[in-house]
């Protein structure tokens, strides 16, 4: 089944608007028909089945069904991306949307090879944004992630202090036991920071600058690639708090 995520202001009473770009999608990629059922997505976490009523001009129309199980996990988790080369980035942030990420930050670090003026990153991160919305769509989320503006270290870090938890995985870090301990004491409801270092790593001085604000874990005895790192993060911390 199909899903599209509307603003609240489509909603009316019972009945649903679709504008923008999904009208052209939905009648001339996908040729659906009056009477198919999609997911609706409101944005605000609610999730509703509906049947298309009509076609029209520049708006498709439907009206609710029922309401469905929301699909947003039980955390707020916020992935810091050091930036990677390539097209990395858009592994990076697909895997993540689909599992359940709230948040990307891209992070300009000491050791990335991508460097990113001002206009650079914003055109990216348009495209990033169109990226997570497609993966929201698919994997049947509630809410889209949002990419925020690429940012320093620094900024990073200032902004991670206003959440409940903040893991550093690190390449050096080893035993998992500890890792186990800090996911066993986070609770339903906390907001999550994670860091990724990006190909070469974090650098000796942005270790120094974390080592008191945040917990340092391992995520295995294996060197995990920068674009493994992050889902392999979040894979592991959901189940440990999914039900």
């Amino acid at each position: 089944m199909f899903q599209f995520f509307v603003e609240p202001e489509q909603i009316k009473a019972e009945e649903v608007m679709i504008t923008g770009s999904d009208v052209n999608h939905i009648k001339n990629v996908l040729r659906m028909r009056v009477g198919q059922e999609v997911r609706i997505s409101d944005q605000q976490g609610q999730d509703f089945l509906c049947e298309i009523t009509s076609f029209q001009e520049e708006k498709v129309m439907l009206r609710f069904k029922k309401e469905c199980e929301g699909t947003e996990p039980s955390v707020k988790i916020t992935l810091f991306q050091g930036l990677p080369k390539g097209d990395k980035m858009e592994l990076v942030i697909q895997k993540g949307v689909e599992l359940g990420v709230s948040e990307i930050v891209p992070v300009a670090m000491q050791n990335c090879v991508v460097k990113l003026d001002t206009k650079k990153a914003e055109s990216k991160r348009a495209r990033w944004q169109a990226i997570a919305e497609s993966a929201a769509k698919q994997s049947k989320r509630s809410l889209i992630p949002e990419l925020r503006p690429v940012c320093t270290f620094g900024e990073a870090v200032t902004y991670a202090k206003t959440m409940d938890v903040r893991l550093f995985p690190y390449e050096q870090e080893r035993g998992m036991a500890h890792t186990r301990e800090v996911f066993g004491k986070i609770k339903k409801g906390d907001s999550i920071g994670i860091f990724i270092g990006p190909e070469g790593g974090f650098s000796s001085k942005e270790i120094e600058m974390v080592r008191d604000e945040m917990e340092i874990i391992s995520l295995g005895s294996r060197i995990l690639r920068t674009e493994t790192a992050g889902p392999a993060a979040l894979a592991m911390l959901l189940y440990e708090l999914e039900d």
